[in-house]
């Protein structure tokens, strides 16, 4: 399997080779003898400097503005690409013994500055870990190495034997990879079926930052030999060690599709209507809850929230739940069961982004997840501290993600600089974090945390993240895996932003 090329959000302005390096801080330089070590181990390295500027970025917003103006967030100082796993180790082992950081990265589909190399270093491009995808058919496993684009995973799933599908359709699928996705504890479109990433990892094979290649997991289902050390990897981007294969759980494809679309008076209305469906044990593949704005915005539907449902399953199975949400809905309006396939088909859109920060206009995103019992609270909060802030032209919400113990609300917000991009944009992200994490909140439900979000590691996670400083120090002594994420102390100095 050919890898994809990386698809940043926009071009450079002025080209990439001319960039300038946006975020303050030390950088470290890449000594020779790493760079040989990794030629030696058959990686190929790339001191080029329109190279090294493009691995300085990656979907972050506010760096589409940064672009613009000719910048980029920050540069390595050498990009090493790798197509094995010994390759990804021995490159982590030389970096590690150099008190050299070094950044994996893949598809750069990020929205956090998760891949941005604060301190320099290599980035260590992990797009080229492809090879054969395998489908153990009978125990509905699939052996996929981690640079595998998410897009080709899934054709290769379809046409294999007699279909398969993971189920995981995150909006970038078009651009990430498996192991961006296991490493950022990616969700997608159809979670409330299938799960995120982190339902569907039945092992993974792991490089540490001592050289080591440790595989986790994958022996049978429901093991109980000890934690289950896959799930220490998920979610830690790159600063534990380096995913480079994953075993993940399959599905046959689904024999029918159904679709259903309702209009509450209330945002509130339906999340319990939300709630009630999945209290009953069905659980439709989308359940997409909008508030009046966003559905007046994005499908023409005044005075209402939009729900849309759609499910794909046994035709036993998708009838009992799509019985089961009418009778929950019932007594709300009924709409065009068409407003679904216009999602399908503009889901994937983010064309509108990057003329939107050139007009100067800031807008991001922010999806948070609460416990059934907290998302009322939290989405009124969370409007009303946007909403409050100097320059802010509109916020809106919907519910993407749904669970039987709660839901992800994804909220968007844009806003005109006051006096800056850079300070609207910090002063919005605070205010949103500070009532999440008020209200016991999770900051973060598939984004991760990367550089924008790691201030906000320490105040969510309590007294546990000392437990995870505790697991960095002891896998990754050097402190060189990504360092500046996750709210980590790094060796190299403090984060530069915010």
């Amino acid at each position: 399997m050919t890898p994809r090329p990386v698809v940043p959000p926009i071009a450079v302005a002025g080209g990439a080779a001319g960039a300038e390096e946006e975020l303050g801080g030390s950088r470290v330089p890449v000594p020779t003898s790493v760079l040989e070590r990794a030629r030696n181990l058959g990686a190929s390295v790339d001191v080029d400097g329109a190279a090294r500027a493009e691995a300085g970025r990656d979907w972050w917003p506010i760096g589409i503005g940064w672009a613009s103006a000719g910048r980029v967030a920050a540069r390595p100082g050498a990009v090493v690409r790798a197509t094995t796993a010994a390759q990804v180790a021995g490159v982590l082992a030389a970096c590690s013994d150099a008190r050299v950081p070094v950044t994996a990265a893949a598809g750069r589909s990020g929205v956090c500055g998760g891949a941005v190399p604060v301190f320099g270093g290599v980035t260590l491009d992990c797009t080229g870990l492809t090879g054969p995808v395998t489908v153990d058919g009978e125990s509905l496993v699939a052996d996929v190495p981690a640079g595998t684009n998410g897009r080709d995973l899934e054709d290769t799933l379809r046409a294999t034997g007699a279909g398969y599908t993971l189920g995981h359709f995150p909006q970038s699928i078009d651009l990430s990879t498996v192991g961006g996705w296991v490493a950022c504890r990616s969700a997608g479109q159809y979670s409330t079926r299938y799960g995120k990433i982190e339902d569907m990892v039945a092992g993974l094979e792991v490089a540490l930052a001592d050289g080591r290649l440790v595989r986790t997991g994958g022996q049978g289902p429901r093991a109980a030999t000890g934690p289950t050390l896959s799930q220490l990897f998920v979610g830690s981007e790159g600063t534990l060690g380096v995913i480079t294969r994953a075993w993940l759980r399959v599905h046959p494809l689904p024999a029918e599709e159904g679709h259903r679309a309702f209009g509450f008076d209330s945002f509130a209305d339906g999340l319990q209507a939300c709630r009630r469906v999945l209290r009953r044990g069905a659980t439709p593949a989308v359940l997409r809850l909008y508030d009046r704005g966003e559905s007046e915005r994005n499908f023409a539907v005044a005075d209402r929230c939009l729900l849309l449902v759609l499910d794909e399953a046994d035709p036993s199975v998708l009838a009992a739940t799509l019985q089961i949400v009418d009778e929950e809905c019932a007594g709300t309006a009924r709409l065009d069961d068409a407003l679904v396939g216009h999602w399908l088909a503009q889901r994937n859109d983010v064309s509108a982004l990057a003329p939107l920060w050139q007009a100067g206009i800031v807008v991001d995103t922010a999806e948070v997840a609460a416990r059934w019992s907290a998302l009322d609270g939290l989405t009124s909060g969370v409007l009303h501290a946007l909403g409050a802030l100097d320059g802010t032209i509109a916020t809106s919400v919907h519910l993407s993600h749904a669970y039987l113990d709660g839901a992800c609300l994804y909220f968007t917000f844009a806003g005109q600089p006051a006096p800056s991009a850079e300070l609207y944009y910090r002063r919005a992200w605070e205010a949103i974090g500070a009532d999440v994490v008020a209200r016991g909140a999770a900051i973060s439900h598939h984004h991760g945390l990367g550089i924008n979000r790691g201030r906000f590691a320490a105040a969510s996670l309590g007294r546990a993240h000392e437990v995870l400083v505790t697991l960095k120090e002891a896998l990754d002594p050097a402190g060189v895996l990504n360092p500046g994420k996750l709210g980590l102390p790094s060796p190299f100095g403090p984060v530069p932003w915010p």
